[in-house]
């Protein structure tokens, strides 16, 4: 997965909180990899739901773990080896934020798709490369980042301005 650099402020904004979050992120890391220590007791715990992005080429389905408190979207997609090809996630900022994530401790590549308040996909960031500490940033204001496995955007053919249905955007039945 890609982690969350901010839950909801510019990081610039708050240079205090970015520390404390570069720290926690610092100790998971060293956690996870020591002996004797079992990432299961740190790693977060996900609900699922389903998605459906409407392109001109069809609506694809996908089941998300949906990331919604600061620990979820600090961890994010972390430490997974592997996603199946209709997985992903869902990181949820209840309110339109510029969103920043990163690759640091995700090993596979991902595409992230930045989705404002009314569900229309404003950017997307494909294939971003695991285990970089690189900002990728939102191009607007948006309420969610969605995680998919690298290449799936280009794949389906998923293109700013397609839909994206959930009921966090208020537009599913």
């Amino acid at each position: 997965m890609c982690s969350m650099l901010v839950a909801g402020d510019d990081h610039m904004a708050n240079p205090r909180m970015t520390i404390l979050r570069v720290l926690l992120l610092m100790f998971l890391g060293v956690t996870a990899s020591l002996p004797g220590v079992s990432s299961s007791a740190e790693l977060q715990r996900f609900g699922t739901s389903a998605l459906t992005i409407v392109s001109p080429g069809g609506r694809h389905q996908f089941t998300v773990e949906v990331a919604e408190t600061p620990a979820q979207m600090t961890q994010g997609l972390m430490f997974r080896q592997t996603m199946a090809a209709d997985a992903g996630m869902l990181f949820d900022y209840k309110q339109p934020t510029m969103a920043t994530m990163w690759m640091r401790n995700t090993l596979i590549p991902l595409d992230m798709l930045f989705v404002d308040a009314q569900g229309r996909i404003v950017n997307i960031h494909e294939r971003a490369v695991p285990e970089t500490d690189d900002v990728i940033a939102a191009a607007a204001p948006v309420r969610a980042v969605i995680e998919l496995n690298g290449g799936t955007a280009a794949r389906l053919g998923i293109k700013p301005g397609d839909q994206v249905l959930h009921p966090i955007f208020g537009n599913t039945s």
